[in-house]
């Protein structure tokens, strides 16, 4: 076996100048990776490539894979992906997976944006106040999900009702208003984030759900779901498929 010239093409449109010490040290399990990921893969779906790099980088600080994410932000910076948009992924993963978790991943960030000459830190994105967040939070949620947000606040129970709170506040208010990225970006953002979790299973239909309600089609989910399957492995990629057929059936 050897590496495909689409595999090899695809692969130095993300990194130019990359030499591999694991083409040495491992040939074939390079060989085997690289035509998988980097040709068959990326032949099914209708990602384009800086979008295809966005839902990677997001699934990478999902599972915590700070070394993967090294590498593949120098290849989403080298096919455009701009430094705001890179620092909107970061930011929206820490509604999901909680700032201790992404704390490594934006001091990383800043390192390598500030290696390539990027000064820090960039322009502002924020467009709620503590007085407007939970008010702008709530109609994001309401014109994202519909009655489903009136029914999460209806039935929870009066001792957690400050969660649903939080959830449009912080979440919506705090973060999904933000600009650099636009709703459907971060709501791809987050189905990626959740299947790359696992176990989030009822999360991640209801994001499913959300995600065709701005406009991402099942394609385009399947989409998203096969290109990360070469960084979150089969069991979490079949359970992302099951969510996505029991919300939208074939």
């Amino acid at each position: 076996m050897r590496i495909s010239k689409t595999a090899e093409t695809n692969h130095k449109e993300l990194f130019p100048n990359h030499k591999s010490t694991l083409k040495i040290t491992d040939p074939e399990l390079i060989e085997l990776f690289d035509n998988f990921a980097f040709d068959e893969v990326l032949s099914y779906g209708n990602l384009d490539t800086a979008t295809r790099l966005k839902v990677i980088l997001a699934s990478l600080i999902a599972m915590q894979t700070l070394s993967e994410y090294k590498v593949m932000l120098g290849g989403a910076l080298n096919v455009g992906v701009t430094p705001i948009e890179v620092k909107e992924i970061v930011y929206q993963s820490v509604p999901y997976v909680g700032i201790a978790k992404a704390f490594d991943f934006i001091h990383v960030t800043n390192e390598i944006l500030e290696s390539r000459g990027v000064k820090l830190p960039l322009e502002g994105q924020s467009t709620t106040s503590p007085e407007t967040r939970y008010e702008k939070g709530l109609t994001l949620q309401k014109e994202m999900f519909g009655e489903m947000i009136d029914n999460m606040y209806k039935e929870s129970p009066e001792n957690q009702i400050h969660i649903q709170k939080y959830l449009s506040a912080n979440c919506f208010g705090d973060y999904y208003t933000r600009t650099g990225l636009d709703i459907k970006t971060r709501e791809l953002l987050t189905f990626s984030m959740i299947l790359s979790l696992g176990g989030c299973e009822p999360q991640l239909k209801g994001h499913i759900q959300g995600n065709v309600n701005v406009g991402n089609d099942k394609e385009t989910l399947l989409s998203v779901v096969t290109q990360l399957l070469p960084y979150v492995g089969y069991p979490r990629t079949l359970n992302a498929i099951r969510c996505l057929n029991e919300v939208i059936p074939e």
